[in-house]
């Protein structure tokens, strides 16, 4: 689930970036947290998928 959450997230952000339209930097910041979280869970050595 969360790893499907960050995919989507970092296609909406590539896709703001090449339309310029990023809702304000909202996605941006949720990518930022998405990418934390993940990041998070890789160290604590839990399963991703």
């Amino acid at each position: 689930m969360l790893w499907t959450i960050a995919v989507i997230l970092i296609i909406l952000w590539l896709l703001g970036i090449v339309t310029s339209y990023t809702l304000g930097g909202f996605i941006h910041i949720l990518l930022v947290i998405a990418i934390i979280v993940v990041l998070v869970r890789v160290i604590r050595g839990e399963k991703i998928l």
